[in-house]
């Protein structure tokens, strides 16, 4: 990837979105529903580059569809990642919402201007 073509490490992506899924969990507290999240797929073009801090010898970056362009299918690689979000306590699948079932009570089989007339 050109210096002049702005990139996200891979790492970075996936940090991001488990960031996102524990922000979701957060605002899902005392929420009369519940998703629980099982199977994430991921699906990146990158480009693999040398380290050039000379750390990691070898990193994968995620590039946009422009970059992508512009390089040729001849230095990009598509990743995709298969993940299932664990609750690190439990062990479980991460769960984003409250743990009561939730009440259907507000819930009508009407039509808001229906007023049962023909």
């Amino acid at each position: 990837m050109g210096a002049d073509q702005a990139g996200i490490e891979l790492a970075s992506a996936v940090q991001s979105l488990r960031d996102e899924l524990i922000e979701a969990a957060a605002r899902g507290a005392g929420r009369n529903v519940r998703f629980t999240v099982e199977t994430i797929e991921l699906e990146f073009t990158v480009e693999l580059r040398e380290d050039t801090t000379g750390k990691a010898g070898v990193k994968a970056w995620v590039i946009s569809a422009g970059a992508e362009a512009s390089l040729g299918r001849t230095n990009t690689h598509r990743v995709k990642l298969a993940l299932s979000a664990r609750d690190t306590t439990t062990g479980r699948a991460l769960e984003i919402g409250n743990p009561d079932r939730g009440s259907t009570s507000g819930f009508t089989h009407e039509n808001p201007g229906d007023d049962g007339g023909s």
